[in-house]
This record gives C-alpha cells, structure tokens and sequence, in this order.
C-alpha cells in the first residue's frame, strides 16, 4: 500500500521518478527553443543511430557469444526518445516557443522567410529567458502527455501524439486558429500557393503572408508523395529486414534533415515513411512471411504514411500561423489505426506500440 502512495495514478511512476523526468523534460523543452525545433529533432536521429547502432551491436556480440550486458545503455529511449531529445520534448518546446515568438517578438523574423514566424522552425532561440521557459513549460507538457498516453494504453505512438497535441495547444495558449480560414476551395486545396495569392496578416497591420503555405513547397503534391513514401517505406523496411531494427530508418531520416536546415533545397523529409516501412515490414513478416512480401509491404505503408502526412498538413498546417506537425500527425494516425486492428484480432502485431 505504501509503495502505491509513491507512484502517480495512471502513470504508475513512482513520485521521485517522475520528479526527475519532470525536472529533466523542462530542461529538454527550454533546450529545444534555444537549437530550435528543427535543429534538435536532428539530434533526435542522431541519438537514435547512436542508440540503434549499439543495440545491433550488441545483440550480435551476444548472439556470438562475445560481450554480455548492456552495452547499450538505453540511448534510443532515455535520450533519443526521451526527456533530452524526444520529439515530444525539444521538438515541441521548440514548436512552441517559435508560436511564442511569432506573436511576441515579429520583428525577429528573419529576411527571406516567406511564411508567418510562428512557423519557423529552423531558427535558434539560444538564450532569451522568457522564450526558454515556454520551450520548457511545453517540454513538460508533453512528457506528461506521453507518459498519461502510456499509461492508459492508448492505442499509438504516444511521442507523435503528443507532438501533435502540443502544437495545438501552443495555438490555443498563444491566439492562433486551429485550423485557419483556406485561401481556396478547401482545406485540401493548394492551388492558392501556386498562384502566390497573399491576404493580410490575421492581427489587422498592413503586412501580407501567402494565402496559403505548404508545409514544403518541394513535397505537397500527391503524385510526389506518394513515390517519395514508396521509396522511403521499401528502405525502411529493407533496415529492419537487414538489422531487426525499426527505429534505425527514421533515424536516417532525421539526420538528413540537417541538409535541410542548412538550406540545401528540396531535401525531402520522410521519417514519418521509413519508420511507417518497417512497421509494414514486421506485419507483412508475421502476416505472410518471406522477405519479398515484407519489402512490398513497406512500400505500401510509405506511402500511404505519406499520403497521411499530405492530407493532415493541408488541414492542420497550411491555413494558419504556426507548425503542427504533419511527419508526427501521420505516425500517429497510421499507429493508431495498427494499433486498433491489433486489439481487434486483424492483425498479428502491433508492430512497435507492445500492445
């Protein structure tokens, strides 16, 4: 009985545990306001090969009957996904910290940045207190968020969820639109952004922003997606084939979106697809088995991974001030309809959610 008194209801975490993982989620959120969110979901996938790369290695030593123990430690969750650099922490105080400087600090918006800076995701805060302390108040939120999200077994990735949810709340907290009103005939419709149609800033001055702003101006149109999501989904089933690993793709991924924020053009970005590949992989390989129906599989997923990302960015990202994440929107979509046709018996596994 006393044990139970220590540990937080739903969350099963014992009181000084999550005193700690608290302390260090603030710390992790005002952390990705000062690299700024692009930045530190970089050092997301580079946390994530590190931790990867040493759990093959070890599992491969032990296989041999080499080395025995943890060598390692843990990376991929405690810091890849976790309170240092997991997308729901620095990711999302990052997001919403530039929410927070889009409508407190305009005149920072840097020269050449087309869309509302609310949405500018690439730029590093450093060290301005009050934009760190949202970066960790939002950080906090979204461990809390995670951790509920574990704790009563909802069915997805609790990190996308709560990347997402956080992005939400940030417009909510800081007075944006949810959705925003659509330049064109819907909330699907980008044509708005080909003809470079502007309107007035939503706060009454006299400045114009795009009627509406794509998510990536290199990566909106179906047909692209859709082959760039086969692609991405057939390698990242290929990983997971070739190492057992399902998070080593994704984290390929996000370490090429350095080239991105570095402003090399037209860097697509595809975590949300070779991370939804090698899902399609360990179902097709539990469903049907064989290598050739794995691949195939995960090409599938890809793509429709990516189509879903298409679709959420169009209704969350484009009509208003700030980023929602459309790479975490699909993951959490396509998890959770994974993670329901697991609990109702269509499929064999619910890939990496241990259900």
């Amino acid at each position: 009985m006393e044990h139970l008194l220590l540990q937080i209801p739903v969350i099963g975490v014992e009181v000084e545990e999550f005193v700690v993982l608290l302390i260090a989620a603030l710390a992790g959120g005002a952390f990705g306001a000062a690299l700024g969110a692009l930045p530190a979901f970089v050092f997301t996938g580079f946390a994530v090969f590190l931790g990867e790369g040493l759990a093959i290695l070890e599992g491969n030593l032990a296989g041999a009957g080499g080395i025995e123990g943890d060598i390692a430690t843990g990376v991929t969750g405690t810091i890849g996904f976790g309170m240092v650099f997991g997308p729901h922490i620095a990711f999302a105080g990052g997001v919403a910290a530039t929410a927070y400087a889009g409508k407190k600090y305009p005149e920072m918006n840097p020269a050449g940045w087309d869309y509302h800076f609310g949405k500018d995701i690439l730029y590093a805060f450093g060290t301005k207190p009050d934009i760190l302390a949202v970066g960790a108040v939002f950080g906090a939120v979204g461990m809390l968020i995670n951790q509920l999200a574990s704790g009563i077994g909802f069915p997805t990735d609790g990190i996308a969820l709560s990347v997402f949810l956080t992005a939400m709340l940030a417009r909510v907290v800081f007075d944006y639109p949810l959705i925003g009103s659509t330049g064109g005939s819907s909330l699907l419709d980008m044509s708005p952004f080909e003809r470079e149609e502007e309107r007035a800033v939503a706060d009454g001055g006299t400045d114009v922003r795009l009627a509406t702003e794509p998510w990536l101006p290199h990566q909106y149109k179906w047909s692209g997606v859709a082959v760039i999501g086969l692609v991405g989904g057939i390698l990242g089933g290929f990983i997971w084939i070739e190492t057992g690993s399902v998070f080593l793709g994704y984290a390929f991924s996000a370490m090429s979106l350095l080239f991105l924020n570095l402003g090399v053009e037209k860097i697509p970005v595809t975590h949300h697809i070779t991370l939804l590949g090698s899902v399609g992989a360990v179902v097709a390989t539990e469903m049907i088995g064989g290598p050739v129906a794995a691949i195939i599989v995960a090409g599938v997923f890809g793509a429709i991974s990516g189509l879903f990302g298409e679709m959420t960015q169009r209704i969350f990202y484009s009509h208003s001030g700030t980023h929602v994440d459309p790479p975490a929107m699909a993951i959490a979509l396509f998890m959770f309809i994974i993670g329901v046709l697991y609990l109702v018996g269509i499929i064999p596994t619910s890939g990496y959610l241990g259900l």
